[in-house]
Protein backbone atom coordinates (compact mmCIF):
# COMPACT_ATOMS: atom_id res chain seq x y z
CA UNK A 1 0.00 0.00 0.00
CA UNK A 2 1.48 3.59 -0.75
CA UNK A 3 0.78 6.33 1.02
CA UNK A 4 -2.51 7.82 0.52
CA UNK A 5 -4.16 11.10 1.14
CA UNK A 6 -7.89 11.68 2.07
CA UNK A 7 -10.02 13.94 2.37
CA UNK A 8 -9.46 14.87 6.04
CA UNK A 9 -6.59 12.12 6.97
CA UNK A 10 -2.96 11.35 5.51
CA UNK A 11 -1.64 7.98 5.89
CA UNK A 12 1.97 7.69 5.05
CA UNK A 13 5.03 5.54 5.14
CA UNK A 14 7.20 7.01 7.91
CA UNK A 15 9.73 4.33 8.47
CA UNK A 16 10.16 0.54 6.96
CA UNK A 17 7.16 -0.68 8.49
CA UNK A 18 5.48 1.98 10.36
CA UNK A 19 2.50 3.74 9.04
CA UNK A 20 1.24 7.45 10.32
CA UNK A 21 -2.24 8.86 10.26
CA UNK A 22 -2.03 12.21 10.87
CA UNK A 23 -5.84 14.12 11.47
CA UNK A 24 -5.52 16.69 8.86
CA UNK A 25 -8.44 19.67 9.55
CA UNK A 26 -5.20 21.40 11.81
CA UNK A 27 -7.93 24.75 10.91
CA UNK A 28 -10.72 23.10 12.62
CA UNK A 29 -8.17 21.80 15.60
CA UNK A 30 -9.08 18.46 13.61
CA UNK A 31 -12.78 18.13 15.26
CA UNK A 32 -14.49 15.96 13.78
CA UNK A 33 -17.14 15.72 10.83
CA UNK A 34 -18.35 12.96 8.90
CA UNK A 35 -15.76 13.12 6.51
CA UNK A 36 -13.18 12.55 9.08
CA UNK A 37 -14.84 9.93 11.04
CA UNK A 38 -15.47 7.93 7.60
CA UNK A 39 -11.43 8.44 6.79
CA UNK A 40 -10.01 7.60 9.98
CA UNK A 41 -11.97 4.31 9.75
CA UNK A 42 -11.01 4.04 6.15
CA UNK A 43 -7.39 4.54 6.54
CA UNK A 44 -7.17 2.32 9.69
CA UNK A 45 -8.80 -0.58 7.29
CA UNK A 46 -6.39 -0.42 4.75
CA UNK A 47 -3.87 -0.12 6.90
CA UNK A 48 -4.75 -3.12 9.02
CA UNK A 49 -5.01 -4.86 5.54
CA UNK A 50 -1.46 -3.68 4.18
CA UNK A 51 1.76 -6.21 4.35
CA UNK A 52 4.03 -3.26 4.85
CA UNK A 53 2.68 -1.72 7.36
CA UNK A 54 3.76 -3.50 10.76
CA UNK A 55 2.71 -0.46 13.40
CA UNK A 56 0.55 2.60 13.18
CA UNK A 57 1.00 5.89 14.68
CA UNK A 58 -1.85 8.00 15.35
CA UNK A 59 -1.92 11.58 15.53
CA UNK A 60 -3.11 15.12 14.78
CA UNK A 61 -1.83 17.90 12.28
CA UNK A 62 -1.63 21.46 14.02
CA UNK A 63 -2.06 22.48 17.87
CA UNK A 64 -4.46 19.64 18.81
CA UNK A 65 -5.18 15.93 18.29
CA UNK A 66 -9.04 16.32 18.01
CA UNK A 67 -10.92 18.69 19.21
CA UNK A 68 -14.14 16.26 19.23
CA UNK A 69 -17.11 17.32 17.14
CA UNK A 70 -17.19 19.89 14.89
CA UNK A 71 -19.51 22.80 15.95
CA UNK A 72 -19.44 24.54 12.78
CA UNK A 73 -19.81 21.51 10.68
CA UNK A 74 -22.66 19.95 13.31
CA UNK A 75 -25.60 18.20 11.26
CA UNK A 76 -27.43 17.14 14.02
CA UNK A 77 -29.42 13.73 12.94
CA UNK A 78 -33.06 14.38 12.15
CA UNK A 79 -34.25 10.96 12.43
CA UNK A 80 -33.65 7.72 13.97
CA UNK A 81 -32.15 6.09 11.01
CA UNK A 82 -30.05 9.00 10.63
CA UNK A 83 -28.31 9.22 13.83
CA UNK A 84 -27.69 5.50 13.43
CA UNK A 85 -25.68 6.12 10.40
CA UNK A 86 -23.85 8.56 12.13
CA UNK A 87 -23.18 6.24 15.38
CA UNK A 88 -22.23 3.20 13.85
CA UNK A 89 -19.58 5.33 11.26
CA UNK A 90 -17.89 6.65 14.68
CA UNK A 91 -17.84 2.62 16.04
CA UNK A 92 -16.63 1.57 12.71
CA UNK A 93 -13.28 3.15 13.48
CA UNK A 94 -12.84 2.43 16.90
CA UNK A 95 -12.82 -1.58 15.25
CA UNK A 96 -10.74 -1.01 12.92
CA UNK A 97 -8.45 1.00 15.83
CA UNK A 98 -8.98 -1.45 18.49
CA UNK A 99 -9.91 -4.83 17.00
CA UNK A 100 -7.58 -4.47 13.93
CA UNK A 101 -4.78 -6.46 13.50
CA UNK A 102 -1.99 -3.59 13.66
CA UNK A 103 -1.02 -2.08 17.06
CA UNK A 104 -1.76 1.86 17.30
CA UNK A 105 0.70 4.05 18.93
CA UNK A 106 -0.88 7.39 19.85
CA UNK A 107 1.07 10.40 19.41
CA UNK A 108 -1.64 12.77 21.42
CA UNK A 109 -0.90 16.59 20.95
CA UNK A 110 -3.49 19.36 22.30
CA UNK A 111 -6.72 19.13 23.16
CA UNK A 112 -8.51 15.56 22.90
CA UNK A 113 -12.11 16.43 23.56
CA UNK A 114 -15.25 13.79 23.58
CA UNK A 115 -14.96 11.62 20.26
CA UNK A 116 -10.80 12.72 19.66
CA UNK A 117 -10.31 11.08 23.52
CA UNK A 118 -12.19 8.59 22.32
CA UNK A 119 -9.88 7.98 19.59
CA UNK A 120 -6.52 8.33 22.22
CA UNK A 121 -7.66 5.75 24.27
CA UNK A 122 -8.26 3.53 21.72
CA UNK A 123 -4.42 3.28 20.82
CA UNK A 124 -2.57 0.47 22.18
CA UNK A 125 0.09 2.51 23.34
CA UNK A 126 -1.14 5.96 23.67
CA UNK A 127 1.67 8.88 24.43
CA UNK A 128 0.89 12.62 25.32
CA UNK A 129 2.30 15.81 24.80
CA UNK A 130 3.02 17.62 28.77
CA UNK A 131 0.84 19.80 27.13
CA UNK A 132 -2.11 17.79 25.75
CA UNK A 133 -5.41 18.21 28.03
CA UNK A 134 -8.39 15.70 27.39
CA UNK A 135 -12.23 15.99 28.64
CA UNK A 136 -15.55 14.31 27.91
CA UNK A 137 -18.52 16.60 27.55
CA UNK A 138 -21.14 14.24 26.38
CA UNK A 139 -23.09 13.69 29.34
CA UNK A 140 -23.13 17.98 30.07
CA UNK A 141 -24.50 17.40 26.44
CA UNK A 142 -27.35 14.83 27.05
CA UNK A 143 -25.85 12.65 24.94
CA UNK A 144 -23.40 9.33 25.42
CA UNK A 145 -19.82 8.21 24.61
CA UNK A 146 -18.84 6.07 21.93
CA UNK A 147 -15.79 4.47 20.98
CA UNK A 148 -15.97 1.60 23.29
CA UNK A 149 -15.09 3.92 26.33
CA UNK A 150 -17.80 2.17 28.83
CA UNK A 151 -15.69 -0.63 28.37
CA UNK A 152 -12.21 0.12 27.83
CA UNK A 153 -12.05 3.21 30.92
CA UNK A 154 -12.87 1.43 33.37
CA UNK A 155 -10.41 -1.49 32.68
CA UNK A 156 -7.99 1.48 32.55
CA UNK A 157 -8.31 3.49 35.72
CA UNK A 158 -10.89 1.26 37.41
CA UNK A 159 -14.24 2.14 37.73
CA UNK A 160 -14.56 5.16 40.08
CA UNK A 161 -12.11 7.00 38.29
CA UNK A 162 -14.37 6.35 34.99
CA UNK A 163 -17.31 7.28 36.67
CA UNK A 164 -15.88 10.48 38.07
CA UNK A 165 -14.60 11.08 34.23
CA UNK A 166 -17.78 10.35 32.37
CA UNK A 167 -20.31 11.95 34.77
CA UNK A 168 -18.42 15.40 35.43
CA UNK A 169 -16.44 15.89 32.24
CA UNK A 170 -13.32 17.29 34.45
CA UNK A 171 -10.84 18.18 31.93
CA UNK A 172 -7.71 16.90 32.37
CA UNK A 173 -3.49 17.39 31.90
CA UNK A 174 -1.62 14.72 30.37
CA UNK A 175 0.65 14.38 33.74
CA UNK A 176 -2.63 13.19 35.07
CA UNK A 177 -3.74 11.20 32.73
CA UNK A 178 -0.69 9.26 33.03
CA UNK A 179 -0.39 9.01 36.90
CA UNK A 180 -3.81 7.49 36.49
CA UNK A 181 -2.70 4.59 34.12
CA UNK A 182 -4.99 6.28 30.81
CA UNK A 183 -1.31 7.40 29.08
CA UNK A 184 1.05 4.99 28.80
CA UNK A 185 3.90 7.75 28.40
CA UNK A 186 4.09 11.75 29.09
CA UNK A 187 6.73 13.31 27.26
CA UNK A 188 7.91 16.99 26.25
CA UNK A 189 5.77 18.21 23.20
CA UNK A 190 9.26 18.46 21.29
CA UNK A 191 9.98 15.00 21.88
CA UNK A 192 6.47 13.32 20.90
CA UNK A 193 6.71 12.28 17.62
CA UNK A 194 10.30 11.06 17.68
CA UNK A 195 9.25 8.54 20.88
CA UNK A 196 6.19 8.08 18.96
CA UNK A 197 8.35 6.60 16.12
CA UNK A 198 10.77 4.98 18.78
CA UNK A 199 7.77 2.98 20.15
CA UNK A 200 6.34 2.18 16.72
CA UNK A 201 10.29 0.87 15.42
CA UNK A 202 10.01 -1.51 18.62
CA UNK A 203 6.69 -3.17 17.70
CA UNK A 204 7.52 -2.96 13.41
CA UNK A 205 10.67 -5.25 14.55
CA UNK A 206 9.03 -7.79 16.26
CA UNK A 207 7.21 -11.00 14.77
CA UNK A 208 3.87 -9.86 13.26
CA UNK A 209 2.06 -13.24 14.17
CA UNK A 210 2.96 -12.90 17.54
CA UNK A 211 2.31 -9.08 17.72
CA UNK A 212 -1.13 -9.53 16.14
CA UNK A 213 -2.43 -12.30 18.70
CA UNK A 214 -1.15 -10.51 21.42
CA UNK A 215 -3.47 -7.52 20.52
CA UNK A 216 -6.23 -9.61 19.96
CA UNK A 217 -5.69 -12.09 23.19
CA UNK A 218 -5.13 -8.95 25.22
CA UNK A 219 -8.28 -6.87 24.21
CA UNK A 220 -10.53 -10.11 24.32
CA UNK A 221 -9.18 -11.18 28.00
CA UNK A 222 -9.44 -7.38 29.56
CA UNK A 223 -12.27 -6.03 27.49
CA UNK A 224 -14.33 -9.03 27.51
CA UNK A 225 -17.41 -7.49 26.94
CA UNK A 226 -16.49 -4.71 24.36
CA UNK A 227 -18.48 -5.90 21.53
CA UNK A 228 -21.60 -5.38 24.03
CA UNK A 229 -20.63 -2.34 25.47
CA UNK A 230 -20.22 -0.87 21.73
CA UNK A 231 -23.83 -1.87 20.86
CA UNK A 232 -25.01 -0.68 24.05
CA UNK A 233 -23.18 2.64 23.30
CA UNK A 234 -25.15 2.77 19.64
CA UNK A 235 -28.20 2.62 21.40
CA UNK A 236 -27.45 5.01 24.17
CA UNK A 237 -26.36 7.88 21.66
CA UNK A 238 -29.11 7.66 19.20
CA UNK A 239 -31.93 8.08 21.95
CA UNK A 240 -29.90 11.12 22.82
CA UNK A 241 -29.95 12.47 19.64
CA UNK A 242 -33.40 11.75 19.33
CA UNK A 243 -34.37 14.26 22.61
CA UNK A 244 -35.06 17.94 22.08
CA UNK A 245 -33.28 18.88 25.13
CA UNK A 246 -29.88 17.75 23.10
CA UNK A 247 -30.31 19.75 20.67
CA UNK A 248 -30.60 22.60 22.97
CA UNK A 249 -27.31 21.83 25.21
CA UNK A 250 -25.57 21.49 21.60
CA UNK A 251 -26.59 25.20 20.61
CA UNK A 252 -25.40 26.36 24.06
CA UNK A 253 -22.15 24.61 24.15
Amino acid sequence: MTDVTYETVLSEIVDEGVRCITLNRPGSLNAMNRALIDDVARAFERANADAQTRAIIFTGAGKAFCAGDDRREHVHPTSEEEARDLVKAIQRATDAIVLGHKPVVGAINGWAVGGGFEWAINCDFPIWATSARGFFPEVSLNLFVTGGVSSLLPALVGLNKAREMLFFGDRYGAADLHAMGLAWKCVPDAELMDEAKATARRLADLPPLAVRAMKRVLNATAMTDLRRAMDHETEATIAGFMDPETTRRLRDF
